[in-house]
């Protein structure tokens, strides 16, 4: 695949683990990035069983992400009086292997910023498709083409919307909406949890100090708007027992703070002509539980199928769904707001009886563990690294070209990356 150019939006999992692959493979590669620097911080994210674990291996991380890893927390579920009613095991929100987003992020990062350009305070505005490419237009950069694009920015993708179409039409609304805070609050050492009906506030454990599920109409709002999105989650929760009073009068002041609907992507093929979708952008299903490792193993599918069809879009992009549609359906299955924040009293009840029932929990875990490595993972390396470029390869004997960042409009090289970004954002592409 030497020569061949390839644009990823989004630098956040999906995209820098495909770059990484690309350029293995020879590809050269640029990322560009609605953020202005990387996200530090933000939620936990996991890998569940060998699948996960086999690709982070043959990338070189495995060890990596062990010396970052959060280490599964045990959540209290408690009632409004703060007595124990159920405990939600940290195996079951932790998978096999967590870590926070913003950290793995950075070791992502630094796996491709020698050897691939990153483009950061940018995004896509158009995509027009001609005979030998894809010609990109910038909100801030120039235009370019490019041989192949792919979207990796998320469960609201503009690379997805430019391609495909209108947002509407792929991504369903599951009824539920999620905020993650850090609030000025003394949180203490354990993990807890409290639900009435509709809604869940926890605080502690490796989400963030405070968590929010809540049952929700499609509100409208600007994502950009923190204060109204403030709002809302204040709104949803008046008149709430337990802590929530206290949690609420100090959501204003938030020193990070994200919300965002809880919902499903539905789309039938993850590519259009020359451009491909992947991570969120193809099969995300906010909360589930399955998007790092959705995220990981698509990024060395499509990377690998590329690369076995001597960068042929066409072919690679068709078996990269045929391998992967059958993979995904964990990710079209059901919703995470259900679950987290139960309707009904009787809901709340029957979940947390889930967690007390051992025969119950781990039937569910070993169905979990199904899904997870419910694919053929074929060693692409085997037959693919001896056409790599000599660009490629100079990329990854490390420390003998510099980094290229580019910020909007700026271009510089330098070999320490962007500051990250925390002021108002904890998660989200």
């Amino acid at each position: 695949m030497k020569n061949t150019t390839v644009l990823i939006s989004g630098a956040s999992i999906a995209g820098p683990a495909l770059a990484y692959w690309l350029n293995r493979y020879g590809c050269t590669v640029t990322i560009v990035e609605k953020a202005p620097a990387l996200r530090a911080g933000g939620q936990a994210v996991d890998f569940k069983g060998a699948t996960h674990l086999t690709v982070l291996e043959r990338m070189g991380i495995l060890e990596e992400v062990r010396r970052h890893r959060t280490g599964g927390t045990d959540q209290t579920i408690v009632d409004a009086n703060g007595r124990k009613l159920a405990v939600m095991p940290g195996e079951f929100s932790g998978g096999d292997l967590e870590i926070l987003r913003g950290d793995l992020a950075a070791l992502l990062y630094d796996k491709t910023s020698e050897s691939c350009e990153h483009v950061f305070g940018d995004s896509v505005t158009s995509l027009t498709e001609t005979a030998g490419g894809v010609h990109v237009t910038f909100e801030r950069g120039v235009p370019r083409t490019f041989d192949l694009v792919v979207g990796a920015d998320g469960i609201h993708s503009n690379v997805r919307r430019l391609a495909f179409g209108p947002e509407s039409e792929y991504v369903r609304f599951l009824g539920y909406h999620y905020a993650l805070a850090h609030l000025d609050l003394d949180v203490g050492p354990d993990a807890v949890m409290y639900n009435e009906p509709g809604r869940l506030a926890a605080v502690g454990g490796p989400k963030a100090p405070a968590f929010f599920v809540f049952a929700s109409e499609r509100p409208d709002y600007d994502r950009d708007d923190v204060d109204r999105r403030k709002r809302i989650l204040i709104d949803a929760y008046r008149n709430a027992g337990w802590r929530i009073p206290e949690l609420m009068d100090r959501v204003p002041g938030a020193r990070e703070f994200h919300l965002d609907s809880i919902s499903r992507v539905e789309i039938d093929h993850y590519a259009s002509g020359r451009v491909a979708l992947i991570g969120d952008a193809a099969y995300g299903n906010t909360l589930a539980g399955f998007g790092s490792g959705l995220a990981i193993v698509g990024a060395y599918v499509l990377a690998g199928e590329l690369a076995a069809a001597g960068g042929d879009h066409r072919v690679a992009f068709r078996k990269y769904e045929e391998a992967f549609h059958g993979y995904a359906k964990v990710a079209r299955q059901g919703g995470a707001g259900r679950f987290l924040a139960p309707a009904t009293r009787r809901g709340i009840r029957m979940r947390n009886r889930l967690f007390k029932n051992r025969f119950l929990f781990q039937a569910m875990m070993r169905l979990t563990d199904r899904f997870a490595t419910d694919i053929e993972l074929k060693d692409y390396t085997a037959t693919s690294f001896a056409g790599s470029s000599a660009s490629a390869d100079a990329g990854n004997r490390g420390g003998e070209s510099e980094a290229r960042v580019t910020t909007g409009l700026l271009d510089e090289r330098t070999a320490t990356p962007p500051q990250p970004k925390t002021d108002s954002v904890i998660d989200g592409d």
